[in-house]
């Protein structure tokens, strides 16, 4: 009986991801340098609105296949938010009992989604809590914690099977510069990054990958220094990205290029880009943006043509209440102004040494 739920259940994921579409590909092209291009895949568009429906359904079939997932089993997660939407949409589809261990700072629109897709919260006050929390919560239940920030390296199959990295390439196929000088991605569990690392080693792209870190978060230090003992004390402000411990999914030796970028330059980035687009993003996906500028900077000093590419994580209308909210960011002590001058100043006048000492 337990292997036939099994199968129907992975049959379940398997018909939702056929009637989902793939997600977008746009282009932007910087005024100034009309022969580099720049693209953004729209990870937002997923059926629960970030990057993190991928991750999600990959470690659900990880989890399925494993047999670490049955019938009736409570699904358990340490999560700041998209993931745990994600993961709370597959549990109803599979109707399994989800519980999200997440911040309690976390945002009250993520935390709504959560519960609109039947899934409980467990908040917690101290953001280090949230492992030991799930694990005490799996024993409790009988449940199954997943653990995406050890498994979702993993889970995920970084030769095929349509992951992020064989998606955004085959989209590329018929642009100018179809194979980019740099694919530009911020790190949460760094699954994503690990996924698009070894698709380009795999298919032996010259393409070259760089992870952005925000503030608050051991990654870049570890990139590094590969010091796997090193810890933050603070968690990070931009949701989704950035670890106060080196996870088990984070792969350093498999990235190019990394920058530390400061929070005040991720929102700046993110505004900027609302502006370009018509639209608002999250702030990871401004933690991004800004990795993009660096990197156009370099390649327009370098006289060198090409494109880049970064992914739209999440949709911003889950942030209207913090990094869209001026009164939020002034009490954060964030002026973005300065640096949404010094961003315009080099997107639409080419200005170089706008982004002098950005990172």
């Amino acid at each position: 009986m337990g292997r036939l739920w099994v199968n129907e259940a992975i049959n379940k994921i398997e018909a939702d991801f056929q009637r989902s579409a793939d997600t977008h590909l746009f282009k932007v092209t910087p005024p100034s340098w009309p022969d580099r291009h720049i693209y953004l895949k729209d990870e937002s568009s997923h059926p629960t609105g970030s990057l993190k429906h991928r991750l999600a359904r990959s470690l659900f079939l990880y989890g399925l296949c494993n047999g670490w997932i049955d019938e009736g089993r409570t699904i358990i997660e340490a999560s700041s938010g998209s993931t745990a939407v994600s993961e709370a949409y597959f549990s109803k589809l599979l109707g399994l009992p989800f519980i999200a261990v997440i911040p309690r700072h976390t945002s009250a629109e993520k935390i709504a989604k959560i519960n609109f897709y039947g899934g409980r919260c467990h908040l917690v006050d101290d953001a280090s809590l949230i492992y030991p929390e799930s694990y005490r919560l799996a024993k409790e239940t009988g449940g199954h914690f997943v653990d995406q920030f050890t498994f979702a390296e993993r889970a995920t199959d970084w030769r095929g099977n349509n992951n992020i990295a064989e998606s955004m390439f085959e989209q590329m196929a018929k642009e100018p510069f179809p194979e980019p000088e740099w694919v530009v991605m911020s790190a949460g569990t760094g699954g994503t990054s690990a996924t698009i690392g070894r698709h380009i080693r795999y298919s032996k792209m010259r393409t070259r990958l760089c992870v952005v870190d925000p503030e608050h978060s051991v990654f870049y230090d570890y990139y590094r220094q590969r010091d796997p003992g090193l810890t933050s004390a603070n968690g990070s402000r931009i949701e989704g990205i950035g670890r106060p411990r080196v996870e088990p999914s984070f792969m350093p030796d498999i990235i190019d290029d990394m920058h530390q970028i400061p929070d005040v330059a991720s929102l700046a980035a993110m505004l900027l880009l609302e502006e370009i687009l018509g639209r608002k993003c999250g702030g990871s996906t401004g933690t991004n943006f800004m990795g993009i500028l660096l990197k156009l900077k370099t390649m327009a000093e370098q006289e060198r043509s090409g494109s880049l590419i970064t992914l739209i994580c999440d949709q911003g209308d889950r942030y209207l209440n913090t990094y869209y909210d001026a009164h939020w960011r002034r009490g954060q002590g964030l002026d973005v102004a300065p640096w949404l001058d010094r961003l315009r100043a080099f997107w639409y006048r080419g200005e170089f040494e706008a982004l002098n000492n950005c990172s």
